[in-house]
């Protein structure tokens, strides 16, 4: 586990070509097709090296949910220990981690009509007013929702609606979902100087425009779907860091300086939401991938000597 940016892709390559393993990617932007450069999607080549799973699942159109995740990647995890390999499950998206390790509270599920209903009322009325309804119905859940997150807006309300109990109510409730049958070895990767990994952050995002990130962004605008979408900004897909900010750069809201500013500050934003999260999990061990890549291999060796 690790912030965007910290080495997560090389050490998860280096330990499956090292001890016969597989790699689980646990990445809300990599489950998209057509989202490869801006997303830093494992390349051909990698892929080639190393079987991935969990990659390339959905359109950028449509959605994919954490119970999604967790049920697909605990039947990829199977398969991979059936076959007498080692699952290593790598990236940086902290409800996928916490959905496949520990389970989900139980939640209605997803509802079209309700959606689609939820949905015309925002474009409507806009999505404040519509977080300012749900702070009424659901303090709890609004004071951690923000104003600017479309997509856990409409769940808020769509559960409440479909329900008549609140999100908040229904996350009180114990998971329902068994833990995995397997031990976990817990590693987060990240360098303790945050100016570090805000210098990676900053020539990975270069890296990405002169690999043709851009090129991508036309690409995923040309297709009817998207092309067609009342709100692509509010798709998940199209939400991912660098691709929002891309889509209103080539929308020529944005100059190319400012794209690649607001570009960047957005992935320090992620990068710094990922580490608040981590640090909530006290099982899990630190390192600096920089300094630090000797103890962290030993500590993937002594746990699967153990």
């Amino acid at each position: 586990m690790g912030p965007t940016a910290s080495g997560k892709t090389a050490l998860a390559l280096d330990w499956a070509e090292r001890f016969g393993g597989e790699i689980v990617s646990v990445d809300s932007a990599l489950v998209y097709r057509g989202l490869d450069i801006g997303a830093a999607k494992p390349d051909a080549d990698e892929q080639g090296r190393v079987p991935h799973h969990m990659l390339d699942l959905r359109d950028p159109w449509q959605t994919y949910s954490a119970a999604e995740f967790a049920n697909d990647a605990r039947a990829a995890i199977d398969d991979i220990l059936a076959r007498g390999k080692l699952p290593i499950l790598a990236g940086g998206t902290g409800l996928y981690f916490r959905a496949l390790l520990d389970g989900l509270s139980p939640m209605p599920e997803a509802d079209p009509t309700v959606r689609a209903a939820i949905a015309a009322q925002a474009d409507a009325r806009g999505w404040p007013a519509l977080h300012a309804e749900l702070a009424k119905a659901d303090p709890q859940a609004a004071a951690r929702i923000k104003p600017t997150d479309p997509q856990r807006i409409q769940r808020a309300l769509e559960v409440l609606q479909v329900s008549g109990r609140t999100i908040s109510d229904w996350q009180r409730e114990p998971s329902s979902s068994p833990r995995l049958p397997v031990k976990v070895l817990k590693l987060v990767v990240a360098p303790v100087d945050r100016a570090t990994l805000h210098e990676r952050i900053a020539l990975r995002f270069d890296a990405m425009l002169a690999a043709g990130f851009l090129d991508e962004m036309h690409r995923l605008r040309a297709l009817t779907q998207l092309r067609a979408h009342p709100a692509p900004l509010d798709l998940p897909a199209i939400r991912a860091v660098g691709y929002r900010q891309a889509w209103e750069h080539l929308d020529g809201i944005t100059d190319a300086a400012t794209f690649r500013d607001r570009a960047i500050f957005a992935t320090r934003q992620l990068a710094k939401r990922q580490l608040t999260w981590l640090r909530g999990d006290l099982s899990a061990r630190w390192f600096d991938p920089a300094c630090q890549r000797d103890a962290l291999a030993r500590a993937v060796v002594d746990f699967l000597g153990g």
